[in-house]
């Protein structure tokens, strides 16, 4: 019995060592690529899947997160794309505006900034009110 691979030990690695790795099939392996843009490990000339460290180190993440803390597939897609690295997609500019805009209105909204507004906005209504 061959001994199993160890992480970091070389630079690729193929889907077979990648699975002993992280002991899963390799069926699951590649279904994973079909599901998740941001696994996508080189392809050797001869068509076979060369992983590198930071690809099984994603492999065991997502893992992980599967198996472990019971997330879906989509909550798993949703995290990694909350997280950024969906880095193949580059934001139109009006996407990125909003993006932009929805980030300061939150930070605005966390720092209190309408609170303080809507006070002095209802005791200025009080003033004019009681004149």
């Amino acid at each position: 019995m061959a001994a199993e691979p160890k992480l970091g030990s070389k630079i690729f690695y193929k889907i077979g060592e990648v699975s002993k790795i992280a002991k899963l099939p390799a069926s699951v392996l590649r279904f994973w690529e079909s599901e998740f843009s941001f696994l996508k490990p080189k392809k050797s000339r001869g068509r076979q899947r060369l992983y590198v460290q930071r690809d099984i180190e994603t492999v065991l993440e997502i893992k992980r997160m599967l198996y472990e803390e019971g997330h879906t597939l989509a909550g798993v897609k949703r995290f990694w794309s909350r997280r950024g690295l969906h880095k193949n997609r580059k934001l139109r500019p009006r996407e990125l505006v909003k993006r932009m805009r929805g980030d300061r209105f939150d930070q605005m909204r966390a720092d209190g900034y309408f609170a303080s507004r809507r006070l002095r906005f209802c005791a200025r209504d009080k003033q004019s009110n009681e004149q």
